[in-house]
């Protein structure tokens, strides 16, 4: 469970999104995170490009992540969903507060999910690279069940935190997770890896 968790009721503030809907009266949501460096906008068009018709009307949110440095860039402003300190992928390659603090972030956006009256229960988290990180964080330490998690070309981050912080409301939570084998940027092994641990906590993947 994350510290600090907000409510509907408690979270004044959230992130700037761009938000795109496939009928009236949405009645379940993809919460979906863009990868370092791009925005909001840059999965938008995947709305276009697939039949929703036998489908309930969905709400596609898109967050734009926070103006950052990112130490790797040479400590250039970006929108980043948390620094990356170290090029290679051991422990404490990514700035901790960062993670938790964007993951708060998240909870306040399902929380208005929430308050516009789509329960948990009907709300994907989705993300890529940087924002699918994000996405198993805060997922597998949320305190309600989530309809599932998407997770792209990414890794778990802290997972040695993840036995203690876990929560078991999304213990069997749906997880899809792919990766590109040619991936430049995190390797795809890297990625397997992540997805062999989730598996040996016993949560349902599918890679």
């Amino acid at each position: 469970m994350i510290d600090g968790q907000p409510t509907a009721a408690t979270a004044a503030t959230f992130l700037p999104t761009v938000e795109r809907t496939t009928g009236e009266s949405p009645k379940c949501a993809i919460i979906w995170l863009h990868g370092l460096g791009a925005d909001g906008h840059d999965f938008e068009p995947i709305v276009d490009e697939f039949d929703f018709d036998q489908l309930p009307a969905l709400r596609f949110v898109f967050p734009h992540a926070p103006m950052r440095p990112v130490t790797i860039n040479g400590g250039f402003v970006m929108r980043a969903w948390y620094d990356i300190v170290s090029p290679d992928f051991a422990p404490g390659r990514e700035e901790g507060e960062h993670v938790r603090e964007s993951a708060r972030q998240i909870e306040a956006l399902l929380a208005r999910e929430n308050s516009r009256g789509i329960p948990d229960g009907r709300i994907v988290l989705a993300g890529f690279s940087q924002g699918g990180v994000i996405a198993l964080h805060t997922g597998l330490r949320h305190s309600r069940r989530l309809a599932g998690i998407l997770a792209l070309s990414c890794y778990l981050p802290q997972a040695d935190t993840l036995t203690n912080e876990a929560h078991p409301a999304n213990s069997d939570v749906p997880i899809f997770m792919a990766h590109g084998r040619a991936d430049p940027v995190i390797p795809y092994d890297f990625g397997k890896r992540s997805g062999k641990l989730l598996q040996a906590h016993g949560y349902k993947l599918q890679w």
